[in-house]
């Protein structure tokens, strides 16, 4: 079994086998609903001997939401899956520029589906919708800062449902240096797990607070909430992980049981 694998590690056209999916039913949701949002919103000055207030974010769509890390987001429904791992875009507050890692795939008994670039957008917390731009664009731009951050960044989003257990490659982005081709879609199977990065221009750069990735399924929408923090919400935040890892874990061995 291969190590954890993140999509900027990746070599052209291939992927790690991905870690099984962590799966929620509806009886778990609301607790892990509290928990997903405690790594969104959090109350800085929140006394010691109290829990971070939080609040859950709304998609506004049908969904389930899980986490696997401070920077690793889950978000899927009965059509699509979608994993983000976005620490690099975290380190980033300011920059024109938001590098995101995405992994993908299409649920058991979803035909195959072509996920294009034009489905594929963000949202800021100012409620600015941004679509992904394209290869030439990103080339024209100077991301040599943003890039080397990003090799020291090891969050793994390699997490999928168990029947993706093929890699590939999600090819919108390759610099002039790369031997691999940048490509305008990627084919999604079930038993495909499809990794890549993303990157997106932010007009007057990126800015702290609540933030979506978008991804259109044929029939359905997954919106991927992410939270970019202050250093006080950081602090917050990773003080009391291990006690939401330790809840979320409890709650899936009960589900196990």
């Amino acid at each position: 079994m291969s190590g954890r694998v993140s999509a900027g590690q990746l070599p052209a056209g291939e992927c790690g086998r991905p870690h099984k999916e962590v799966y929620v039913n509806r009886g778990t949701l609301s607790l892990i609903a509290v928990v997903f949002a405690s790594m969104y919103t959090v109350g800085a000055s929140t006394p010691q001997q109290q829990k971070p207030q939080v609040e859950v974010p709304k998609p506004g769509v049908p969904q389930i939401m899980t986490i696997q890390g401070e920077y690793i987001r889950i978000a899927y429904n009965n059509e699509g899956y979608v994993s983000l791992g976005y620490r690099v875009a975290n380190m980033s507050v300011g920059d024109e520029w938001m590098l995101l890692e995405m992994g993908t795939t299409v649920r058991d008994g979803i035909k195959n589906y072509t996920l294009t670039r034009d489905k594929i957008s963000l949202d800021t917390p100012d409620g600015t919708h941004i679509p992904l731009p394209d290869n030439k664009e990103y080339r024209q731009a100077d991301l040599r800062a943003m890039e080397n951050r990003a090799k020291v960044v090891h969050d793994s989003i390699n997490y999928f449902p168990p029947s993706a257990s093929q890699g590939c490659r999600i090819g919108f982005f390759a610099d002039v240096e790369s031997r691999a081709m940048p490509y305008d879609q990627v084919e999604l199977s079930s038993n495909r797990a499809c990794v890549g990065r993303l990157y997106f221009k932010v007009p007057g750069g990126i800015k702290y607070g609540q933030h979506w990735l978008n991804i259109q399924f044929p029939q359905t929408l997954v919106r991927v909430p992410f939270r970019i923090l202050t250093k006080d919400e950081q602090k917050t935040i990773s003080k009391n992980y291990g006690d939401i890892k330790k809840q979320v874990d409890a709650a899936f061995k009960k589900k196990k049981g």
